[in-house]
């Protein structure tokens, strides 16, 4: 069976990569239909505006959102996060066209511009508890977005220490962001929702494949009842080494 990753913009090439170190074949989706021949999907990090322009125009919105609600697996990373979530803040003016299905509010770009990337140690005890390997993942924050707020049916899988100042809610239709240094002291990173994975970084830009790993079994868990499976090839163990992508360590 095939895994979808939408091959629009951004690290797509990243993510087919890493399927294939597992052994899945990943299948680049850049039309509607092409939705029809895979069982699941991986929205890719990217410039989450530049992406939805040009979903907009191959008219990819309904088949994308059609493919949610039809309870298929959708696992988003950095922009596809924003892509997957009910609403979002701090968009460019005029805003952009979301999938949605994750009840959650994310803040685009909220550690800041392309220079401010860092690296950062997430403690995902769930990860660990499901996949092995260490406690904690090295997550690689790219002009990243976070998740400010999440519904009751949403797991929070893994969050990150900021600095108190940094915005917390919503206080207007048009994004804008006001302080509470009070009730801010994390903000959520990675979550879960049914048949939805949202991540604010980037798994696929690290040898550590857990997260891809992770996202497979969902698929398998998913399809539970069916005749379809996805193969892992031979048992491989996962090998963790240091990421490839130096970037600054995130200090609160």
């Amino acid at each position: 069976m095939a895994i979808g990753v939408l091959a629009l913009q951004g690290s797509f090439n990243e993510h087919i990569a890493a399927l294939r170190r597992l052994g899945v074949r990943g299948v680049e989706i850049r039309r509607a239909e092409q939705l029809d021949n895979v069982s699941a999907l991986i929205i890719p990090g990217g410039e989450s505006t530049t992406m939805a322009k040009l979903a907009e125009y191959h008219n990819m919105f309904p088949a994308l959102r059609q493919f949610v609600k039809m309870g298929k697996p959708v696992w988003g990373t950095c922009a596809g996060l924003i892509f997957l979530a009910n609403r979002a803040v701090g968009q460019k003016a005029g805003g952009q066209e979301l999938v949605g299905g994750l009840d959650c509010m994310v803040h685009r770009n909220f550690f800041g511009s392309q220079i401010q990337s860092f690296e950062a140690d997430l403690s995902v005890p769930q990860l660990a508890a499901k996949e092995g390997g260490p406690p904690d993942f090295r997550g690689v924050f790219i002009r990243a977005p976070a998740i400010l707020e999440v519904g009751p049916k949403v797991e929070v899988l893994a969050d990150l220490a900021v600095p108190w100042d940094k915005p917390t809610k919503s206080a207007s239709a048009e994004g804008s962001l006001e302080v509470n240094p009070e009730s801010m002291k994390k903000v959520i990173v990675a979550v879960k929702q049914g048949n939805l994975l949202g991540t604010a970084f980037h798994p696929e830009l690290t040898a550590d494949t857990r997260w891809h790993s992770y996202f497979l079994k969902m698929v398998n868990e998913l399809e539970e009842g069916t005749s379809r499976s996805i193969a892992v090839a031979g048992g491989d163990p996962i090998v963790f080494e240091e990421p490839k992508h130096d970037l600054p360590i995130f200090v609160p």
